[in-house]
């Protein structure tokens, strides 16, 4: 790595990191501060087809030693790493806000999600259990043990620059694999410390790999059909459903089981009994954290007839006294800019679905920019690229109210009555996150049990999660897999069956198993008259 001094902060030019060394190979791309276009954060190369298999065969000769490394050691390394990264938490939450344009505060959540994380499956390493099972045949035992896959490609998105990485990474190397990791273009910076401090941590050379790129025709497209070449055994996605299902079609022609975490168009359901302020702050946090550019923002917030007008009145003043600039120089902002360019022109599109389908604008003018300035803005709008929060009106069978837009948008949907709400909730591809609001136990209990969705929350935000509860979705969020938790170790292990002959002989279950034989019948019906 080579620092170079600059007005705003020092510029970062990294290389891939392969087998422990930093490479330095192919063309250069920058990285800026989306909230400051000036601010040049970092100069990286982008892999070739030819540097992607270099990592790869690194991650093979890598997997030799660390999958026989004992687990608990496997652990003992995590458990550095979670306090390296708290002693780092402060310099890797700045370093957040000026590459990728979070806020302070939510930035630093997304390191904290990592040292819980790393806390968590550090003693997880003493607790790969297997099982002892009982044998129907004398003097012989059967056992079961979770395995390493081997060598996995994984590819992650940029608004969660430490947080999703981590819930791939930590599972993945505590039970053996090794690692090939295309990070988001959007946070090369933070990829590249991250697996600096993993190595500090005490990781061998070669467990982790990263290699840098962008997505469609390129690195990231690259990695996936290294499958192809019988370069990888395993496959982690986090990013859009379209690549997520071509993901899913490489892995299963080469009998691999992807890990696919997608997008989301998550309702959130308020019923006439709920508590309306808790409701209005849950659904404003849920709609505009991170700028909506979460796959579990809001998408929809469907009330109830008898509330919907008060509710109405109410979110929208929340909407209004939202505050948007540059983090960086404005801490008190509630989002920054879009991440890049390309989220930014999508979100800016459904504007025009909006009007074409007959939604109704409630709120939100597209770009903030001088031309066409918000009222609650902080810095200067021409330095990024900034969306005026967007509320509108909208009903099932909308592609408004249908298709992820990754944006400050969201839509208010009039329901009557429960059995609508849900329907409506579930009238959408997607099957990410959810919430419902009320205080009747009997309508949360109906809506968690019928809504299609991986998770829900009862009188919270649709966003959010903590480091030992699955993550994840059904439909077109996912293909079931799970990340974080105790239940991620399936993605990253496979189980072995194996049994242990004692007796010095061949025996065959089912055919030389001593089976119990019942005793003639009693006639009890004649006995007992």
């Amino acid at each position: 790595m080579r620092v170079h001094p600059s007005k705003y902060g020092n510029v970062l030019e990294i290389g891939h990191l392969i087998g422990g060394e930093e490479v330095f190979e192919g063309p250069v791309e920058e990285r800026r501060n989306p909230a400051q276009r000036e601010d040049l954060v970092a100069r990286f190369p982008v892999g070739t087809k030819e540097t992607l298999r270099k990592a790869a065969r690194a991650a093979q000769q890598a997997f030799l030693e660390w999958s026989r490394t004992p687990a608990p050691v496997r652990g003992g390394v995590l458990q550095n790493l979670a306090q390296i990264l708290t002693r780092e938490k402060p310099t890797l939450v700045r370093l957040m806000v000026r590459e990728v344009g979070k806020t302070f505060k939510e930035a630093g959540g997304d390191v904290q999600e990592a040292i819980d994380t790393a806390v968590f499956f550090a003693s997880e390493g003493r607790r790969l259990y297997g099982q002892t099972v009982p044998s129907e045949m004398r003097y012989k035992e059967l056992f079961t043990f979770r395995r390493p896959l081997g060598v996995v490609g994984m590819i992650t998105a940029g608004n969660f620059p430490i947080a999703v990485p981590a819930w791939k990474l930590i599972p993945a190397v505590l039970a053996g694999n090794t690692v090939v990791w295309k990070p988001s273009d959007d946070s090369p910076a933070l990829s590249y410390v991250f697996v600096r401090l993993f190595e500090e941590a005490g990781l061998p050379p070669g467990v982790i790999n990263v290699v840098f790129g962008g997505g469609k025709d390129s690195t990231g497209q690259w990695l996936v059909e290294l499958m192809d070449e019988g370069l990888l055994n395993k496959f982690a996605f986090t990013g859009s459903t379209q690549v997520g299902r071509w993901i899913g079609e490489v892995a299963g022609r080469n009998l691999i089981r992807p890990t696919l975490e997608l997008g989301g168009k998550n309702p959130l359901v308020v019923l006439r009994d709920a508590e309306l302020e808790l409701a209005v702050e849950g659904a404003w946090w849920s709609a505009f954290a991170t700028g909506g550019q979460r796959c579990t923002s809001a998408g929809n917030i469907i009330v109830e007839a008898p509330i919907y007008d008060e509710f109405k009145k109410r979110f929208l003043e929340r909407t209004e006294a939202t505050v948007v600039g540059n983090p960086f120089e404005h801490p008190e902002v509630t989002y920054g800019p879009f991440i890049n360019a390309r989220l930014f022109e999508r979100w800016l599109e459904h504007y025009t679905w909006g009007q074409q389908d007959g939604a109704c604008l409630l709120f939100g003018q597209g770009q903030i920019t001088r031309a066409r300035p918000y009222p609650h803005f902080r810095g200067d709008p021409e330095a990024g690229l900034f969306g005026w929060p967007t509320v509108w009106e909208a009903r099932p069978g909308m592609r408004q109210f249908e298709q992820e837009i990754f944006g400050p948008t969201v839509n208010l949907v009039r329901v009557e009555g429960l059995d609508e709400a849900i329907e409506a909730a579930n009238a959408h591809p997607y099957g990410l996150s959810s919430a419902v609001y009320t205080q009747r136990r009997d309508w949360a209990y109906r809506f968690k049990t019928e809504i299609k969705a991986g998770m829900t929350s009862i009188n919270n935000s649709t966003v959010g999660a903590e480091a030992h509860l699955p993550f994840g979705g059904i439909r077109a969020s996912g293909n079931g897999a799970r990340e974080s938790g105790i239940w991620v170790i399936e993605e990253y292990t496979y189980w072995q069956a194996v049994n242990e002959e004692y007796s010095g002989r061949l025996q065959l279950a089912q055919m030389d198993t001593g089976y119990a034989e019942p005793r003639p019948p009693t006639d009890w019906a004649g006995l007992l008259g």
